[in-house]
């Protein structure tokens, strides 16, 4: 008898944190998705929502010799060049997939995407996320992308 309700007490108990979790993995999706509206948009304001004031932003890809490049934005700059962004722009960022990582308040995201601008293809790669949750608000403190033309049928095998 003792040993059912232990049983019991623990499927309930991982039943419990299972919807925890997959209630924070909605939650961290959803800012990920707002973040791309506001992209998608042209929309800063979207956007500023969902960044930490003190993020880091950083892009990676290599130059035309093959060599690696890493740039570093502001969170000012990124909302300055979307607020200024050409309406005539269409910016699209297609989210492959999604791999979410939850620690307490820690969270990383790995999207694999492709970008097309004005409905061309542009560049594919992957997206990388840390978010934090400050006080039940998930807010992206770190975010890197890598951006490449070519192999890009490696990121849809993958996926």
């Amino acid at each position: 008898m003792l040993q059912k309700f232990v049983f019991i007490i623990l499927v309930l108990g991982f039943n419990v944190l299972f919807a925890q979790n997959k209630s924070e993995e909605i939650a961290i999706k959803n800012v990920i998705h707002t973040f791309f509206e506001g992209l998608h948009k042209g929309d800063s304001t979207i956007m500023k929502k969902t960044l930490h004031k003190n993020i880091k932003i950083q892009t990676t890809s290599t130059n035309k010799k093959g060599l690696p490049i890493l740039k570093t934005e502001t969170r000012n700059q990124l909302l300055t060049s979307i607020a200024k962004k050409n309406p005539e722009y269409v910016y699209l960022e297609k989210l492959l997939s999604y791999t979410i990582k939850i620690d307490g308040n820690l969270a990383s995201v790995w999207t694999p995407y492709e970008f097309y601008f004005n409905e061309k293809f542009s560049h594919c790669g992957a997206n990388s996320f840390q978010l934090f949750n400050d006080n039940g608000t998930w807010k992206i403190i770190y975010l890197v992308d890598m951006r490449r033309r070519e192999d890009c049928n490696y990121l849809k095998e993958k996926n």
